[in-house]
């Protein structure tokens, strides 16, 4: 420990990361300079300097990095349609990257020995922390105190910030463990911790609950180049600005709430509920216009590739070789991506209705069901015998002579 002399901390100002501000100055009896990262929280950031600074750290970072994060890792993710497990839009998974990439530039920037993070030791985000830390400078130490102190619940923390003086915003009454950015918002703990429970009227926070929805549908259109979206009802937003756009709208509809039941990494279930209304819309319209631009052997190469990408993220592996180099080819599948998709909004729903692009592959000549000039049908009977002459044959020797089946 006596060589550690100087810690940067990711700090969130919520229950957990106060208390290790502390307990870090005390055990380690070294300086602690906190870094908070404004991925779209919103008001959580309100004071959060004073307050790291009261609570005893020397220096206090405040950066808004919500244009990288959106621009430098979500719509990268979203060009692959990353999703884990069928249903996880990779809210949390996505920000650690961002949040470790610029506490390590950070550590080097103030001469640090060692970062860390208020991650506990049943989570996912402790991997992904060190993980990316190792992956961009592993002469730096890490810090875990979840793994080292004898506080064991988040009871005995609301206990240790109530001794030491720290304002916490969590309750007795709300105990849950909250993240936010402009992905989504996400709660874990508290009543979730039994499957059975529906969630409490205090875990809705982008999302409208359906019941309270508009009934009138909102039709919109969104603009993508590349893979990237860029407009919404053909105005241009910066890419935080737009995915802020996406959430109100989704929002106000209902849409992009999941409640599941997920396979952490760390080897264990649990149970969560995520928001995510501008990136639920933003998933299925990219998808659509994909269905109009992308090769066939192209995009089921690329989709059968998703849930190894999505694990990539979601362990932790975002600064990795395979990654980098799945990206590229990615990337590539996203070079004629480009159009426009129209939606429908409507309680809870996403109605795609329409989609057009330069680079369609969408011939009606040969798609028509009327009477066309350019595919002659009857050149489908050398297509189908051929394609199925293993089937025949495989048929042929097991059932009418030849080889047997079992041999």
């Amino acid at each position: 420990m006596s060589s550690i002399k100087k810690v940067v901390l990711a700090y969130s100002g919520g229950l957990d990361t106060s208390v290790i501000l502390k307990w870090i100055k005390k055990h380690y009896n070294c300086e602690v300079v906190t870094l908070t990262a404004d991925l779209g929280q919103g008001e959580e950031l309100d004071g959060i300097e004073d307050k790291a600074l009261r609570t005893g750290a020397s220096k206090a970072f405040v950066e808004d990095l919500r244009e990288e994060f959106v621009r430098d890792y979500i719509f990268p993710a979203f060009r692959a349609n990353a999703i884990y497990e069928g249903r996880y839009l990779l809210g949390t998974s996505i920000a650690r990257p961002l949040i470790a990439k610029r506490m390590v530039e950070i550590a080097n920037m103030e001469d640090a020995q060692a970062v860390a993070h208020g991650a506990t030791g049943k989570g996912n985000d402790q991997v992904r922390f060190e993980l990316a830390a190792m992956g961009l400078d592993p002469r730096l130490k890490t810090i875990a105190p979840w793994r080292e102190w004898d506080l064991k619940s988040r009871s005995d923390l609301m206990a240790f910030a109530e001794e030491n003086g720290i304002p916490i915003p969590v309750s007795r009454t709300k105990p849950w463990s909250i993240d936010a950015n402009l992905l989504h918002v996400s709660f874990e703990g508290g009543e979730l911790e039994d499957p059975w429970n529906a969630p409490g009227p205090d875990c809705f926070r982008l999302v409208q609950p359906i019941e309270k929805t508009p009934d009138e549908p909102e039709i919109i259109t969104i603009d993508f180049e590349a893979g990237d979206p860029v407009a919404i009802n053909s105005v241009k937003h910066s890419p935080a600005a737009l995915l802020q756009k996406l959430n109100d709208l989704g929002g106000k509809h209902g849409i992009g709430r999941v409640d599941m039941v997920e396979n952490r990494f760390v080897g264990m279930k649990s149970r969560g509920v995520y928001e995510t209304p501008g990136g639920t819309i933003l998933h299925l319209a990219h998808r659509d216009l994909e269905g109009l631009t992308l090769d066939r052997e192209v995009m089921h190469l690329r989709d059968s590739l998703i849930p190894k990408y999505a694990e990539m993220i979601y362990y932790g592996y975002w600064f990795s070789p395979e990654r980098e180099a799945l990206q590229a080819m990615i990337d590539k599948t996203q070079e004629r991506v480009t159009g426009t998709v129209r939606l429908k909004l409507f309680k809870g729903n996403i109605i795609p209705m329409g989609r057009k692009s330069p680079y369609s592959m969408y011939n009606p000549d040969l798609a028509t069901f009327e009477e066309d000039v350019i595919y002659d049908q009857s050149d489908a009977d050398g297509f189908i015998k051929l394609v199925g002459l293993r089937l025949k044959g495989r048929m042929q020797q097991s059932k009418w002579g030849g080889r047997d089946s079992d041999d």
